[in-house]
Parts: structure tokens; C-alpha cells; sequence
């Protein structure tokens, strides 16, 4: 009995010894087995060209390369963008399938140093718009509205291109914007925007983003968002009025012709020729040969 306990002792010497380099790597959850427990982990939306861009005008959506040109796409694009000058742009993470705000924010994670860290942004205001002659761009001064851990730092504005190359590609980057995020130096924020969703009744634009940070606050992030701005893309169309007409018989300063029939013709006169402003050298047809 006592040899056979030896004998089961050194077995288990012998494991322990041999399994003892990898053991002492693994914590102890590791070597009870809870590592094969899945864990869920939650990824970013890649950043994709869009196959289809969608616009929507007239309260119908449809894919723009059925029926749109891209100089089509370019002037909605100018008159959503100069309707909505000097204006706060909202910004919301959202479904790039139902075009839906999931969050009233993008966020990405950071690290500011060393401290790790969520950058959030709420809004976009735009400062200018320009127009690049000659080729399919827009040059846009964005102002973002970033924070991070109940912070906000002082950024300058991103000197923003929107390109339509064709009916699939519109693009908004720009070179990079500044950020003192910290007291050692100033984070560059380098920002993409792929659309493909457009919608002028409404003012959004949807899009996947990437936006990335490089500088003492580094880290970045991709997903969908959606810019719904407060004015739609209609340009301005007063309503022409016709000036108001009074008749000869209403007016007896209006002039009356005689047909060769000898039926009398009625010539309205406008507003300004009732208040006395006629203008002289002026005929009234027919005239008589």
C-alpha cells in the first residue's frame, strides 16, 4: 500500500514538472478552463467606397447612377452646403442600412498620453464654402466639436475638400486639424467621410468616417455616421408675382384702341402707370398704319 502511494506521488511530480512551464504563463482562470468561455467584442464599421450612392429629392430615394449626372450631385451638394453657411451641422453614429442616429455622437477611443480616453463628436459648424472653378470640388471650413472626458480642447478649423469624381465617389477629407489635447504639444485629427447617402429633402448626409489622431493624443476609429444639417438643398425661388392690372373702364387714365371692327380694346396698365409713373414714348399695339 505504501509503494503504491509513492509511485502515485512521483506520477504526479512528473506532471506537475513537466507542465509547470506553461502553467506558470496561465492565471489561474486559464488553468480551470474559464478561457474557453467566448467573449463577445464589439468592431468598428470598416471604412468602404460606397457601391451605390442613394439621393433622395422630392420625398423618393433612389440610386443616383439610374438618373443623376455628377454635375447633378455637385449643385445639390453647393446649394445644401450654401443654405446651410455659417450653420451647426449635427453629427450621430448611425445604421448604414436603415440610415437611422444610434447615438447623438461619434466616439472613438483614445489614449491622451497614457491615459486612456473617448473622443465624442456632436456637431460640425461650417464656416465657408468655396468654389473651385474648373473642377468638381468644394473647398468647406469645418469647425468639429470635440471633446474628450468631460474635456474640450481648443482646435482649429479643418480645411475640408468635398470631391465628386462621379456618381459613386463623393469624398470629404481633409489635411488634418490641430487639437491641444495636451500641454507637451498639439494632436493632428486627420478625418475621411465616404458618402453614400444624400437626401436634399432634409438636409442629412450619410457616410462611413475614419478618423484618426497622431501627436500626444493618438488612437482613432471608423464607423457610419449621418451630418443632418438644419436647412434642406432647394435654392432660394421667389415666388413672381404679376403687378396689378386695372382695367380701362376701372381707369379712366388707361388708353383704348379701336380695332379695325370698331370693337374697343381694354389695355390694363401696371401699378407704377395707375400712381403716375408712365413712361413716355411708349406705344400701345396695334399699331395703325
Amino acid at each position: 500500500m505504501f509503494n503504491k502511494t509513492i509511485k502515485i506521488s512521483l506520477f504526479f511530480a512528473a506532471v506537475i514538472a513537466l507542465c509547470s512551464c506553461e502553467w506558470r504563463y496561465k492565471s489561474l482562470s486559464q488553468i480551470l478552463g474559464s478561457d474557453r468561455i467566448p467573449t463577445t467584442t464589439v468592431e468598428n464599421t470598416p471604412l468602404r467606397e460606397a457601391s451605390s450612392v442613394v439621393v433622395c429629392r422630392s420625398k423618393q430615394c433612389a440610386p443616383a447612377k439610374l438618373s443623376m449626372s455628377n454635375e447633378y450631385i455637385y449643385n445639390s451638394l453647393l446649394h445644401l452646403f450654401e443654405n446651410n453657411n455659417h450653420k451647426k451641422a449635427l453629427v450621430c453614429q448611425a445604421n448604414p442600412s436603415s440610415k437611422t442616429c444610434l447615438e447623438n455622437y461619434v466616439t472613438l477611443p483614445i489614449k491622451v498620453g497614457i491615459t486612456p480616453a473617448y473622443m465624442y463628436i456632436d456637431s460640425v459648424k461650417i464656416t465657408d464654402v468655396i468654389i473651385n472653378k474648373g473642377s468638381n470640388t468644394l473647398n468647406l471650413i469645418l469647425n468639429y466639436n470635440v471633446t474628450y472626458n468631460g474635456q474640450t480642447p481648443d482646435c482649429t478649423p479643418a480645411q475640408s475638400i468635398l470631391y465628386v469624381r462621379n456618381v459613386n465617389h463623393i469624398l470629404l477629407e481633409d489635411p488634418g486639424y490641430s487639437c491641444k489635447m495636451t500641454s507637451i504639444g498639439s494632436t493632428s485629427v486627420k478625418t475621411v467621410f465616404v458618402i453614400d447617402y444624400i437626401d436634399l429633402d432634409y438636409g442629412f448626409i450619410g457616410g462611413y468616417y475614419s478618423i484618426g489622431l497622431s501627436g500626444p493624443a493618438y488612437g482613432g476609429g471608423t464607423g457610419y455616421m449621418l451630418l443632418r444639417l438644419p436647412k434642406d438643398a432647394y435654392p432660394l425661388a421667389p415666388e413672381l408675382k404679376a403687378s396689378r392690372k386695372r382695367s380701362a373702364r376701372s381707369n379712366p387714365a388707361s388708353p383704348v384702341t379701336n380695332t379695325p371692327a370698331g370693337e374697343e380694346i381694354e389695355v390694363s396698365v401696371s401699378s407704377d402707370t395707375a400712381l403716375g409713373l408712365e413712361e413716355e414714348n411708349v406705344k400701345v399695339f396695334p399699331i395703325k398704319k
